[in-house]
């Protein structure tokens, strides 16, 4: 079974630009099992038998509830396996097979993007821009100043804005060390290129949609002046869904 689940999981060209790249469809898997239920100990059951990662170590969650989202994927499956479709399960193998070998470089990750973080980047015009980045942005900093004792300085365009030492160290200090919350974090770190906005997700501080939202000001402003871009929305489709299962184990990790 091993083979069956390294093939629908592995060299899978998932994100639809990377798709459309390649001209093709990736191969699909059929589906193989009549149901996919949450066992004991959070194991991802398919017809009763334990499902495993790629590397080939037991899938299964570090609570009830993220173990029955999980399984929910698979029963949701139609006659295709389709990974696309399977956000929370492919972080799940990341967290499994990655993030618990090497928890302390998945933290280094994160503390680099603190080091050049998206909230701290604004634009010098237009008007309307510059106040939607500090409209969403803003209370960001304030809670890391406030609550992380992290004080980011701001810049303007793109170039780097050296941050203090004890800045990064004092919000690296917050990154999470359990590792599933570590996978998700560094999950909503990649994606919004913001370790702060992960960060602030993972505290409660922003809910997941106020987070997206935060990370696509420049983007919608955009989209807002010159029209949209029918495949970047397909491809942004696609990452809001991972955010979307990132989030959802921030809120089922113990």
């Amino acid at each position: 079974m091993r083979e069956i689940f390294t093939e629908i999981f592995e060299n899978q060209p998932l994100d639809p630009t990377e798709a459309a790249r390649r001209a093709m469809r990736p191969r699909l898997r059929k589906r193989f099992y009549r149901r996919a239920s949450a066992g004991g100990g959070g194991a991802i059951l398919l017809d009763g038998k334990p499902v495993q990662t790629p590397a080939k170590k037991p899938l299964a969650a570090p609570s009830a509830a993220l173990a029955e989202a999980i399984a929910a994927e698979w029963e949701a499956q139609n006659d295709d396996i389709d990974p696309a479709r399977m956000p929370l399960t492919r972080l799940a193998n990341a967290v499994i097979d990655a993030v618990a070998e090497k928890p302390d470089e998945v933290a280094a990750g994160i503390a680099q993007y603190l080091g050049s973080d998206l909230v701290c980047y604004r634009a010098e015009a237009p008007a309307g821009l510059v106040e939607k980045q500090a409209q969403h942005w803003d209370p960001v900093l304030a809670w890391a100043r406030e609550a992380l004792g992290a004080r980011f300085v701001l810049g303007q365009g793109v170039m780097h804005v050296p941050q203090a030492a004890d800045a990064v160290a004092a919000a690296r200090a917050a990154i999470p060390k359990d590792i599933w919350r570590l996978g998700a974090v560094s999950s909503i770190t990649s994606l919004t290129g913001s370790g702060l906005l992960a960060l602030a997700l993972n505290a409660g501080v922003l809910d997941v949609e106020a987070a997206w939202t935060a990370a696509h000001v420049d983007e919608d402003w955009q989209m807002a002046q010159w029209g949209k871009d029918e495949l970047a929305l397909a491809r942004r489709a696609f990452r809001h869904a991972e955010m979307q299962a990132a989030a959802a184990v921030l809120r089922h990790a113990p």
